[in-house]
Formats: C-alpha cells, sequence, structure tokens
C-alpha cells in the first residue's frame, strides 16, 4: 500500500480495530504514510479503552466482542468517526452497523485508495466548516458533542434524529430534500425508500416538542420553521 500525505492529516487520529496482524500491519502502514496519527488494537476492550480517537477503523468480527456492540458502546460516549470494516457483505449486517452507530462501512478486500477516500468523505461530512453551536429559537445543537437541547432541555436523539435535525438546523427555512437528508444523516449508499425518513423525523418531532419547528414541504422535503406555528 502507498499512498500520499493528506492535507491536515497530520491532526487526525485514527484507532485501527482488526485482530488479522497481517491486515492490521498493512493498514496502520498505509494510513502512517498518509500522514495519519495511527494505533492499532486486537480486541474490542483495547477498542473501548484507547484514549479519544478521531476515526475508528472497527472490524466486525472481533475475537472477544461482538464488533456491532463495540460500535454502539463507542457511539454512546464518542463522537469519532466510525468505519466498519468487515468481510460481512450482506446488507442486513450493513444496516445494523449503521442503525448502532456507523458513520460508512467498508467490506474486504478494498484498497487504500478507497479507505482513504471513505475517510476523508465521512470527515467532511462531520465537520462541516462553520459554528460548533447551531441555534433556532429554544433549538441548540452543539456539533462537537453532538448534544441537543431544547429551552435548556436536554433531548436524547439518535444518531440517525440528530444528522436529520444537523442538516435542517445548518440553514433554517431552507428547505432540504428528503434525498440530501438520507445522503447526509444515513449514506450515500442508501438506495432504499425515502418513507423511513418520515417515520425517523415523527419521531424527532416528539422528542424535541416543539410545535412547527419541523415543517414538511410537501413534493419537496423539510425544514426548519419557526417554533409555534402549526406543523
Amino acid at each position: 500500500m502507498n499512498a500520499q500525505a493528506t492535507s491536515g492529516a497530520e491532526e487526525t487520529r485514527v484507532l485501527v480495530v482488526e485482530d488479522d496482524r497481517g491486515i492490521a500491519e498493512s493498514l496502520v502502514r498505509g494510513l502512517r504514510q498518509a500522514g495519519y496519527v495511527v494505533d492499532g488494537v486486537r480486541t474490542g476492550r483495547a477498542a473501548l479503552s484507547a484514549s479519544s480517537p478521531d476515526v475508528v477503523l472497527l472490524d466486525l468480527g472481533l475475537p472477544d466482542m461482538d464488533g456491532v456492540d463495540v460500535c454502539r458502546r463507542l457511539r454512546a460516549r464518542s463522537d469519532a468517526v466510525i468505519i466498519a470494516v468487515t468481510a460481512r457483505g450482506e446488507e442486513a449486517d450493513r444496516v445494523v452497523a449503521l442503525d448502532e452507530g456507523a458513520d460508512d462501512y467498508l467490506v474486504k478486500p478494498f484498497g487504500l485508495a478507497e479507505l482513504l477516500a471513505r475517510i476523508r468523505a465521512v470527515l467532511r461530512r462531520r465537520r462541516p466548516a462553520g459554528p460548533e453551536i447551531l441555534r433556532h429559537g429554544p433549538l441548540e445543537l452543539d456539533l462537537r458533542t453532538r448534544q441537543v437541547s431544547v429551552d435548556g432541555r436536554t433531548v436524547a436523539l439518535t444518531p440517525k434524529e440528530f444528522g436529520i435535525l444537523e442538516c435542517l438546523a445548518a440553514d433554517p427555512g431552507r428547505v432540504v430534500s428528503r434525498q440530501q437528508i438520507l445522503d447526509r444523516a444515513w449514506d450515500a449508499h442508501w438506495y432504499g425508500p425515502t418513507k423511513v425518513l418520515d417515520v425517523h423525523v415523527a419521531a424527532l418531532r416528539r422528542k424535541l416538542g416543539v410545535a412547527g419547528l419541523i415543517e414538511t414541504v410537501y413534493g419537496h422535503g423539510f425544514r426548519l420553521g419557526a417554533a409555534g406555528d402549526p406543523p
């Protein structure tokens, strides 16, 4: 594996969680050549005790713990980018990993160039240029900690719900299409029915508890409206 150093990569810490020594060494070597600061561990427990990586490359087939459980526990306490690196190519496995907090996935075997492109793409989505705190009426989103509050009341959201709200709060009043939200909050490879979005938006409205905050623009998508207006 070989790659030129990526701009800004030296500021990004990558944790490789892979029990196959040969694969792990190849990944660590390639990522370091690309300019990343890289650590490698071989178990889920070691991954959970690692110190504050920016990106986690997580093999789902670990010897001591189920990789999906590791993903869930990492996401519950960290906003690190999680890319599931797995030999499981079935759609159901990918969906479970994404639903439990993974930002993207790669199916083995894969090339270093693709991995580096995936890391850059997810970091762009997760670290958009602009303020770290988004406010709109009673709503406040902290993009760094991924915490949401309404009138000072903390609201617990799933990763998908946060992604939807972040998409809308980035430009209140602008209509965001269903596909744009799915690409941002789900995955660029999502080809399922867009009706799944309605289910998550309905749950998000219930949790926020502010009438009219999320408006449906029929035939187009959704937008943040003036709180208190009819939905």
